[in-house]
């Protein structure tokens, strides 16, 4: 079973199309989304009739969660909804965000053992909570255990990882953070996503039974910046894309 998993587009298209073309020709079986399709670039509709066409299951991220309350208050509109391009989302595509899940659980049942595997944005605590590669250990593992997940995959903080923790019974769980496909904070300029391999001898006993893939893919970083540049939007968002951070 391959599972790709991809978060933080940050609508930015060229980025999005050419981290599609690079997951389609991997064949996934799955595909899920962890949310922040829109903001800091002008691409907002495009990138949701897209996750919408191909019915991508898709959790709502802190910049999705915005939207609504900042794109009706016309003082907000003027400073924030119009510096993250929050005013472009048609009406149809901002009650989609506004319906979206917080979490995606999903229980496997392989040779009579459970594998579940949770998605959260931020955390299962908070949509805008950053689980890091160096957050405290006996944190992480109070969250796993809260949410029952074995694996736990986040997004948010546009660095990807893959940390693997064992709990007090010997049970290795693990934490992905599937970095960001068009906004990267890692200073890798490339789009980030993740394929998860998991077949009947995954397991949480043995540590190197699930298989993580990050796949970073190039595309026209320039084309996307100028884009910004000669938008309403802040030059600054464009540096950021060329410098990925």
């Amino acid at each position: 079973m391959k599972i790709a998993l991809f978060s933080d587009i940050h609508a930015n298209l060229p980025a999005f199309d050419a981290m599609l073309n690079d997951m389609d020709s991997q064949k996934p079986d799955m595909v899920y989304c962890l949310g922040d399709l829109v903001g800091y670039h002008i691409y907002p509709n495009e990138i949701i009739d897209e996750i919408r066409r191909r019915a991508i299951g898709t959790l709502k991220g802190n910049h999705d969660e915005k939207v609504e309350s900042i794109i009706t208050t016309s003082e907000s509109l003027n400073e924030a909804g119009k510096k993250y391009a929050y005013h472009l989302i048609n009406q149809g595509n901002r009650d989609y965000l506004k319906a979206l899940p917080a979490h995606i659980r999903l229980e496997y049942k392989l040779n009579n053992n459970k594998l579940n595997l949770v998605f959260a944005h931020g955390s299962t605590r908070s949509i805008d909570e950053y689980i890091l590669i160096d957050t405290e250990e006996n944190y992480v593992l109070d969250l796993l255990k809260e949410a029952d997940a074995d694996l736990l995959f986040v997004g948010h903080s546009h660095k990807p990882y893959h940390r693997i923790l064992q709990d007090a019974n010997g049970e290795f769980k693990h934490v992905i953070n599937l970095g960001s496909v068009g906004k990267p904070k890692d200073g890798d300029v490339r789009g980030c996503y993740a394929i998860l391999t998991i077949n009947n001898d995954s397991s949480t006993l043995v540590k190197e039974s699930i298989k993580v893939e990050f796949r970073r893919v190039e595309y026209d970083v320039e084309l996307s910046a100028k884009a910004i540049e000669n938008s309403p939007l802040p030059n600054e968002f464009a540096e950021n894309l060329r410098n990925a951070n």
